[in-house]
């Protein structure tokens, strides 16, 4: 860790000047991911500065207390001792947080896919609730939100809803939400007053550049065909909407948003290229054991991650085995408290890794 401190440190100093450079400007690419770099490096050189900090006023505090002309000043400085230590063990495990290698996939951005599980029509009701809740944290954000597809029920629930969110350290905050979410609540169209309980499956998929994804116009199957509605009425009469099929696995995506073909096209093949990447990415986890291990869970869209209990207006993550009673506005898209404590105890599983 230290060696991994000190090339960073030094990789800080050198930043430092070549930002300075007027010319840098005329490459926005470069600038942009230097300031980037800088930025996460100064946050690293400030931590490392308050753990210096922090360790002279402890040995300052140790001195004082080894003076026995004044009693009280011992006291005192004792009383300071324990709260400097506190401080550098939180500050430590920060920057050792910090000097982990970031997860390449953090900083990209993201497909979801929201689709209605067991429950019927109460399911599809609840998967069009959570993708709002998605909707408005996105919002709150200024994420960029785009629909790839959706299918939507004559109630006004969802079968299913694909999206891409961009636009800052997306994958970072919703890459936990992956599994099955559950819910407990008096559906719309219960006339008897009865609690049910539905799930929604949700996938978060870090979209895959086409460098990065290999797939050969011999291996897809391309089929063109009417959008279709909810109850089945056209949405257009353009053979606009498409499905693609990729032969080598399987995988079958549609798409009918956009009225143009092309686009449609084009959102499809994004999707595509995210699925592909996911399943290779499932195929690696399975073949990490430490991977299976993790608190958070592996993303494995067939773990029942959450429940949200309406009547008592409560979430519960069982991962973390974190309640809270704020439904209500967890719903309104306030999720952010429950990221945080997901990303808390996904560092905490890091620094308990790198430690042993």
């Amino acid at each position: 860790m230290n060696e991994r401190l000190n090339s960073m440190l030094a990789r800080y100093g050198e930043l430092s000047g070549l930002i300075q450079d007027p010319n840098l400007v005329k490459d926005q690419n470069k600038y942009r991911d230097l300031m980037k770099e800088y930025s996460r490096l100064s946050e690293i050189a400030a931590l490392n500065d308050g753990v210096t900090a922090l360790a002279r006023q402890i040995e300052d505090a140790k001195t004082l207390i080894q003076d026995e002309r004044d009693q009280e000043m011992r006291e005192l400085a004792k009383e300071e001792l324990r709260e400097l230590e506190t401080r550098l063990n939180d500050a430590g495990d920060k920057l050792r947080f910090l000097l982990i290698p970031r997860d390449p996939l953090d900083e990209k951005n993201i497909i979801m896919e929201i689709r209605a599980g067991t429950g019927g029509e109460e399911a599809a009701l609840f998967a069009a609730d959570l993708y709002r809740m998605y909707s408005r944290f996105a919002e709150t954000r200024g994420w960029k939100f785009e629909i790839m597809n959706s299918s939507e029920t004559g109630l006004g629930g969802l079968k299913e809803n694909v999206f891409s969110i961009g636009g800052g350290n997306i994958s970072e905050n919703v890459r936990y939400e992956s599994g099955v979410h559950r819910v407990q609540r008096v559906p719309a169209t219960e006339a008897s007053g009865r609690i049910h309980t539905s799930a929604v499956t949700v996938a978060v998929l870090p979209e895959a550049d086409e460098t990065e994804v290999d797939i050969k116009q011999d291996d897809l199957r391309i089929d063109v065909m009417r959008a279709g509605g909810p109850g089945g009425q056209c949405v257009n009469t353009t053979d606009s909407a498409v499905r693609i099929t990729h032969i080598p696995t399987g995988i079958v995506v549609h798409c009918q948003d956009e009225k143009s073909q092309i686009k449609n096209k084009a959102k499809a093949m994004r999707v595509l290229r995210a699925r592909i990447r996911e399943m290779e990415e499932a195929r690696a986890r399975s073949e990490r054991a430490e991977a299976r291990k993790s608190q958070v869970g592996s993303g494995d869209r067939s773990e029942r991650i959450r429940t949200y209990n309406f009547p008592d207006n409560r979430v519960t993550d069982h991962r973390i085995g974190l309640t809270l009673y704020k439904l209500d506005r967890i719903m309104e898209g306030e999720i952010e408290e429950l990221f945080e404590a997901l990303k808390l105890s996904a560092r905490e599983e890091l620094l308990r890794a790198t430690a042993s």
